[in-house]
């Protein structure tokens, strides 16, 4: 190959093209078309749009709907029709995005409009047309201050102040017609790539809806989530009185040396919650029999608990834990997932009958030793290791686990002699009006650290799992948290700027031959948003502590 050409590996096979050719150009010319379910391309294994030119050496994948990185890209070209549906049909409104509700984004309305019934309509009608017109959604590379200008224009602070912390001279933007945003990742080639959505009104606002990874054409059933809504809005509440809803206003703080006073209320919401809780349990205290907190995996279940059982103590309980761990079937009896793995997600590693006649008995006031698992070898310690337990006098059953909320666990107590806490983390900050967290990334970086530093397993490792992971809870976790007395947000405003001091190194570390790099690459470029902190003034008690060190409880 001489100099004026790009090597390219793709599918099995070399290919030799001009330097500067696109990814959907070469797509074109090799597989003779570039299905629509083709949303974006892995230029060794960092992911791109399919304008992107190609040149030197490259390893070349195509990136599908189906996949994680897929539906990423899917729901971020969605996102960006409805905000250009707006921008045509009410130019004096505005969307805020808001929460993840099942398979759906909140938006917020500002601004004038008919009312929301009759806007949902007319989005939606829009959005249709832009489909079947096939609209090029175009990324471009602008001056710093070209950008700044424009958003300047359109009062779009939010944006100006996320700006004023960018390094590079240079700002990539995409559009879909009129609307002009920044480009936080790849999107789309073109809107007929996004053929399944709707809008519909929700509460206070509206929902854009999505189809599911399994199937593209076809949105599902939509399950309504109160408690989930309600929590969401209390969270949306706490960010206004912080009136710090976007990232650009927390870099501020950070860079001004106003952090302090910043973290000193978020941990004090969340002291506030617990407190309300406690008094909630105490109040039901002549019936409540079992307190069951569960959570999706890094959702601080640990430290609350912790946090929980401080609180219930000075309110004259006295909480003691029966840890589900110990219940674990020997690993020759695990039950194997559809890959053919081990599922220790499912219900059915744990083993239900010993459990549910300890319960029964600690419940009538008896003696039982409970187990105790040995997770180096995969099995039951014998019976002489096992510890004794017995409930006393004003004290409280605690189990904490992920099936926490699943009724097979405590099927022998009434409803009434429960109280069930579900854990939830969802981010109560956004990248700008437009623009979301994604809910799971929380989690998922608070994981990456806790591994790296108390688990010895490296950011790899954590990346690789973190699909299954997300499989177990969609299948145990998630379907049970209606079912919880009460929902607790874990999540903590200023957390991805001190996450952001440790997730960066360790992600640096995943190479790039490994499959778990794109994603890697993926939320490094996301914490690259965030203006670092030290975790000097976060409280030895915080849930953050449980993932950066320096708690004062003990795990």
């Amino acid at each position: 190959m001489n100099e004026s050409q790009v090597t390219i590996r793709y599918q099995g096979e070399q290919h030799g093209v001009a330097q500067g050719t696109t990814v959907a150009s070469f797509l074109q010319e090799t597989d003779g078309s570039v299905s629509d379910r083709v949303l974006s391309a892995l230029v060794n294994r960092r992911q791109v749009m399919l304008d992107f030119p190609l040149r030197g050496e490259v390893d070349l994948d195509v990136v599908r709907y189906g996949s994680r990185e897929g539906e990423l890209v899917y729901k971020r070209s969605v996102s960006l029709m409805l905000h250009e549906a707006c921008a045509q049909l009410y130019p004096e409104a505005q969307l805020v995005i808001g929460q993840s509700l099942g398979n759906s984004y909140h938006y917020s309305i500002r601004g004038e409009t008919p009312g929301c019934q009759e806007m949902t309509v007319a989005l939606c009608e829009y959005m249709r047309k832009l489909h079947l017109e096939r609209v090029n959604i175009s990324r471009n590379t602008v001056t710093l201050e070209e950008v700044e200008e424009a958003f300047r224009k359109r009062g779009w602070n939010d944006k100006l102040l996320l700006l004023r912390t960018r390094r590079s001279s240079t700002v990539h933007t995409v559009s879909c017609g009129k609307f002009i945003d920044l480009a936080h990742g790849p999107y789309a080639p073109h809107t007929g790539c996004l053929p399944t959505f709707d809008v519909v009104a929700y509460e206070d606002g509206l929902l854009l809806r999505f189809p599911q990874r399994a199937n593209r054409d076809q949105l599902p059933v939509f399950i309504d989530k109160p408690l989930l809504f309600k929590t969401y809005v209390e969270t949306r509440k706490w960010q206004d009185l912080l009136g710090i809803p976007y990232i650009g206003q927390l870099n501020a703080l950070a860079l001004n040396g106003e952090m302090g006073q910043l973290v000193r209320i978020a941990e004090g919401f969340h002291e506030k919650k617990i407190a309300r809780i406690a008094d909630e349990i105490s109040a039901r205290r002549d019936r409540v029999r079992l307190i069951a907190i569960a959570g999706p995996s890094s959702s601080g279940k640990t430290t609350f608990a912790q946090r929980l059982g401080v609180q219930l103590r000075v309110n004259g309980l006295e909480p003691v834990a029966l840890s589900l761990d110990n219940y674990y079937v020997n690993r020759s009896e695990t039950p194997i997932d559809e890959d053919g793995k081990l599922d220790f997600e499912s219900i059915e590693a744990i083993d239900l009958p010993l459990f549910h006649e300890h319960l029964t008995q600690l419940l009538d006031g008896k003696e039982v030793s409970t187990p105790r698992f040995d997770f180096v070898a995969g099995k039951r310690r014998p019976a002489g290791e096992w510890s004794p337990l017995r409930l006393g006098p004003g004290q409280m059953l605690v189990i904490e686990g992920i099936h926490g909320l699943n009724n097979k666990l405590t099927e022998s107590l009434e409803r009434d002699q429960k109280f069930a806490i579900y854990i939830s983390a969802l981010s109560q900050l956004a990248i700008d009006n437009h623009n979301r967290i994604f809910t799971a990334d929380g989690r998922l970086i608070r994981r990456i650290v806790r591994d790296r530093m108390y688990r010895g397993f490296s950011a790899e490792r954590t990346l690789d799992l973190w699909e299954r992971v997300r499989r177990g809870e969609g299948q145990w976790i998630f379907p049970f948290q209606e079912e919880a007395d009460i929902m607790f947000n874990s999540a903590l405003v200023y957390e991805p700027a001190v996450l952001r001091i440790f997730a960066e190194r360790f992600l640096l570390q995943v190479p790039r031959t490994s499959q778990a790099y794109p994603e890697a690459f993926r939320l490094l470029k996301f914490l690259s948003l965030f203006v670092p902190i030290f975790p000097d003034e976060v409280p030895h008690t915080s849930i953050l502590r449980e993932f950066v060190g320096g708690s004062s409880f003990a795990y």
